[in-house]
């Protein structure tokens, strides 16, 4: 076999000295971030005992991913990348200093507590989105799935040391120590991010704003199928997988001599699963379909879950946490490379801060129901009614909106010369129409294309509105409508333009049989002043 048709070695992305170092920034990103959730949620054990109160700690610290992802995606597909992600370091090196300070005066408060660790998760809802778009800018698309099983290697390495080092620091000079090492390695990163050698690009029509930005990127995803049943999916299994992480603390303390070293190892056992379990992703995504894969970690999971809901020996417990860490980065390492996939570059960091928004909304809905079920029912039915709903619901989607197996080709593609304007360019709403001409005996297959995928793709583009208006009189006569928010965003949509698109264009074009192409107007919208 040649070079040229041999897949990706697993870490082929370690060659490019940037993909490196900011995998290393990564890792020990997520250290911390593992090192400060331990530290936390074993806090909260001993200023209570109320599992409402535990199992928030997980909802405080992703609550503000699902509040914040989408601001900070629309931010990094607009700003300069490398800064915006050397400040998510600093901003986590700061609060993690409040911690340390406030821990060491013993003022902490459940109330503080947890309001801290929401500080901290704003550092996350910033960071992930704008990490997810700087990846495809280090390696190849034919590395893409081996650079995000490197991160899910980083993230699970971390998720095994961390809860280690804070455990031990706990053990022997006290939480406050957990906060500092945060503070001095988050600081580090950002010196290696500084160091990073990237040239930003301001975009030759100035920054898109930060409401349209935002709207721009919903409404890519709200007229994607396939995104929209990745995201189906992912909610669905972190919603009921969200139970085991969110009262491991008190599964931990209720085992036989139960202490901050049992949490840790269970940690460390989910850890170790995740870490195997990229190993054989490469096999596994080869032998099974997406859905497929889904099931059957669905199902795994559950059975950790029940596992754990029943047991109160150790020995049995770290295999299930083992499986569990193998079935949650399996899920996770799919559906995230099935959504980078479906996403063209402009609007990468929009589309992930969706995704992470819905992962860690999941996680946040998850984790405050499932410990407030506990607190009516005791542990071992949350956890237990978690799992067995989070298997029926992942097989029912299944079958009811099976997953496509196809990938769309999302590569740029420049159709048309971008239309000129004499300077000053005109403000307010844009009018744009495209007259077609078809054999009436085509009509209802056009009209078909037209409503099922034109519209989408318009709207995806970021057109406010599309409308197909068919001429009574003449039943072959069609005018596409769609209405943009000003010229710039107009100008805009001819850098979005895929290859999908151009095959898109391609086939309504195969229907017009007037002499001349299809009749482009533009009209601006006049307004009262």
């Amino acid at each position: 076999m040649s070079a040229s048709h041999t897949a990706p070695s697993a870490l082929a992305p370690f060659k490019a000295p940037a993909f490196r170092n900011l995998w290393l920034t990564w890792l020990v990103a997520n250290l911390c971030m593992w090192m400060n959730d331990v530290a936390a949620a074993w806090i909260m054990t001993s200023l209570t005992p109320s599992p409402v109160w535990v199992a928030l700690v997980q909802s405080a610290a992703t609550l503000p991913v699902f509040l914040l992802a989408l601001p900070s995606g629309a931010l990094a597909d607009g700003i300069d990348r490398k800064k915006y992600f050397m400040l998510t370091q600093i901003w986590v090196a700061a609060v993690a200093s409040v911690l340390a300070v406030v821990t060491w005066l013993d003022g902490l408060t459940p109330e503080l507590l947890l309001l801290l660790i929401f500080a901290n998760g704003i550092g996350l809802a910033m960071r992930w989105p704008v990490f997810a778009a700087i990846l495809p800018e280090l390696v190849s698309k034919p590395q893409l799935p081996a650079a995000l099983a490197l991160n899910s290697v980083a993230m699970n390495a971390s998720r095994i040391g961390g809860p280690l080092l804070a455990g031990a620091l706990i053990a022997i000079a006290g939480s406050v120590w957990v906060f500092a090492l945060n503070a001095v390695l988050s600081l580090a990163a950002a010196l290696v991010i500084a160091r990073w050698k990237r040239e930003h690009q301001p975009h030759p029509l100035g920054r898109e704003p930060l409401l349209t930005s935002m709207r721009v990127g919903l409404q890519y995803i709200a007229q994607s199928g396939r995104l929209k049943a990745v995201l189906l999916r992912i909610w669905i299994f972190f919603l009921s997988s969200s139970a085991l992480v969110a009262l491991l603390p008190l599964v931990a303390r209720g085992m036989q001599d139960g202490s901050a070293g049992t949490f840790t190892l269970l940690l460390a056992a989910m850890g170790s699963g995740a870490i195997a379990s990229t190993m054989l992703l490469a096999h596994l995504r080869h032998r099974y379909t997406r859905d497929g894969l889904l099931l059957r970690a669905a199902l795994l999971q559950a059975v950790s879950m029940l596992v754990m809901a029943q047991t109160h020996n150790l020995w049995i417990a770290l295999p299930a946490m083992f499986l569990s860490g193998m079935t949650v980065v399996t899920t996770a390492n799919m559906q995230t490379v099935s959504f980078q996939l479906s996403l063209p570059d402009w609007v990468r960091a929009r589309g992930m801060s969706v995704y992470f928004m819905t992962l860690m909304g999941a996680s946040a809905c998850g984790a405050a129901w499932w410990g407030q079920l506990a607190a009516w029912t005791g542990l071992s039915a949350s956890i237990s009614v978690a799992a067995v709903t989070g298997v029926a619901a992942i097989a029912l989607v299944i079958r009811l909106r099976p997953e496509a197996e196809t990938l769309e080709d999302l590569s740029p593609r420049r159709l048309f010369p971008t239309p000129q304007h004499p300077a000053p360019p005109p403000s307010g709403k844009l009018w744009l129409s495209i007259e077609y001409q078809v054999d009436p005996e085509s009509a209802a297959e056009f009209r078909e294309l037209m409503l099922s995928q034109s519209r989408a793709a318009r709207l995806r583009q970021g057109a406010l509105s599309w409308e197909l208006m068919h001429d009574i009189s003449d039943p072959g006569s069609f005018i596409e409508v769609s209405i943009e928010r000003s010229w710039t965003d107009h100008l805009r949509r001819f850098e979005r333009i895929t290859a999908a698109d151009a095959e898109l264009h391609e086939r309504k074009l195969a229907f017009h049989i007037g002499s001349e192409p299809p009749c482009v107007k533009r009209y601006l919208i006049e307004t009262r002043a």
